[in-house]
């Protein structure tokens, strides 16, 4: 048994009822086997042990009270993964689906992902499983507060700086930020994503899915091609799908396809962004409006049937394992070339494999959907030197960033002998600056 096989049996073990944390450490370390076997060093000083155990977990209960008088109570969870190469960084998520086995692959997703940014920011993640979905804001005012309430003690601007993800907007970290301020009495950089008028930076709204585009764009023009004349399918109906059909769009895609937890609607002749974001963004509305008012347009009941959309592209920037191996094997017969993972671990490692096996070009989320937590790296920086840079001058650093992970991933690959598989190439290189500085800091 070799030492990856080692730990993780081990994982497994000490971790029952976790599928989706089993799931994402078996996806980083089998392929980190290249790694290991070239440094005999990490085995002594069980750096892998140390790399899949969270460095803190916090859970904590969210008492509050409902607009009826009635109390609630959910779960909250902050995972503190690995500070090797900065403070903590990562979202806090919202949602009924949250256990402690979602927090924790997201926070072991989020290591790697933040270390390909290239800039100092460790891993974690957190949230609970409130839904703030048909709650008022008096409701999700009051939540947050409580929220905040056992939150603050473990957070800071260098310690852990957590950020939005879904169910997580500006609504919500504006109140977990009014809140910590009035508990602290300090106005620090401690939560991204925040309003402009409080400390934010530009294009963080945009950012994972301005990002996620850029990193594609990458990809096409290492190949020769281009966005221009795609079809290209998105599947989510968050900030991330509507900023990356913006994007996409503004490169000459044409974006047929969007959906939400309900639905899907497929639009032949492209996408009406105004619309959506009006449902979305003004009225809080569901994806089906759409096809009530754009002509032309079909709204089909749940979500799978998104894959059978014809595509050159397909973005899915929905939730975790939307797409199977069935999924992805219809999207290869349709002539699918490029996958790009807007959200996290959409993908299951079957459907991966069947996109690698048939030549798809398949970019992993902790490189694709990194520009979010870059740009809130960003905004860290701005807070840090009480700053403000313009929208232009952070869109660049986020290309930039996006530019440089998609050549660290390539490089990698090719380093390790497995050109064109990014999914080495993203933990690889993720990892390798990772185990350098728990190298360097001794068992810790």
């Amino acid at each position: 048994m070799t030492y990856v096989e080692r730990v993780l049996k081990n994982l497994k073990k000490h971790n029952p009822n976790e599928p989706e944390f089993h799931q994402a450490a078996t996806e980083i370390l089998t392929t980190l086997e290249p790694v290991v076997e070239k440094h005999p060093e990490y085995e002594k000083a069980a750096l892998l042990e140390r790399f899949v155990e969270p460095e803190r977990v916090i859970m904590f209960r969210v008492p509050w009270v409902d607009d009826k008088g009635k109390v609630q109570v959910n779960k909250g969870y902050r995972v503190q993964f690995n500070s090797a190469i900065g403070p903590y960084k990562g979202g806090l998520r919202f949602h009924p689906s949250v256990n402690l086995s979602i927090i924790k692959f997201l926070g072991l997703e989020q290591i790697l992902k933040n270390s390909l940014t290239g800039l100092p920011i460790g891993g974690g993640k957190g949230g609970s499983d409130f839904d703030p979905k048909g709650k008022s804001d008096r409701e999700v005012m009051a939540f947050c507060q409580s929220f905040m309430n056992e939150l603050y003690r473990h957070i800071g601007a260098d310690t852990d700086v957590p950020a939005g993800d879904i169910g997580v907007g500006g609504r919500e970290i504006g109140y977990l930020f009014g809140q910590y301020k009035r508990i602290r009495d300090e106005h620090v950089g401690v939560l991204t994503g925040r309003g402009l008028s409080y400390g934010g930076s530009l294009v963080r709204t945009e950012a994972t899915g301005y990002g996620l585009i850029y990193i594609t764009e990458e990809a096409l023009k290492a190949r020769g091609d281009s966005f221009e004349g795609k079809t290209v399918v998105i599947s989510g109906f968050g900030n991330v799908a509507i900023y990356a059909c913006q994007k996409a769009q503004s490169l000459g895609a044409k974006v047929v396809a969007m959906y939400d937890s309900n639905g899907y609607i497929y639009d032949p002749n492209g996408i009406k962004l105004d619309i959506v974001k009006d449902i979305k963004e003004v009225k809080r509305g569901r994806i089906k409006e759409y096809a009530q008012r754009v002509e032309g347009s079909v709204y089909t009941e749940g979500c799978k049937g998104i894959w059978t959309i014809p595509c050159d592209i397909a973005l899915p920037c929905a939730t975790q394992n939307e797409i199977d191996a069935a999924s992805a094997q219809t999207l290869v017969n349709n002539g699918c070339k490029y996958v790009g993972e807007g959200a996290n671990m959409p993908s299951t490692l079957e459907a991966i494999e069947v996109f690698q096996k048939n030549g798809v070009v398949f970019l992993p989320a902790k490189a694709a959907n990194a520009g979010g937590v870059a740009t809130s790296a960003l905004e860290m920086a701005q807070s840090s030197g009480r700053i403000f840079w313009t929208f232009e001058e952070v869109d660049a650093k986020l290309k930039g960033i996006m530019v440089n992970i998609y050549h660290n991933i390539d490089n990698a690959a090719k380093e390790y002998g497995y050109e064109g598989n990014y999914v080495m190439g993203a933990n690889i290189a993720g990892f390798k600056k990772v185990a350098d500085a728990m190298m360097a800091h001794g068992v810790v």
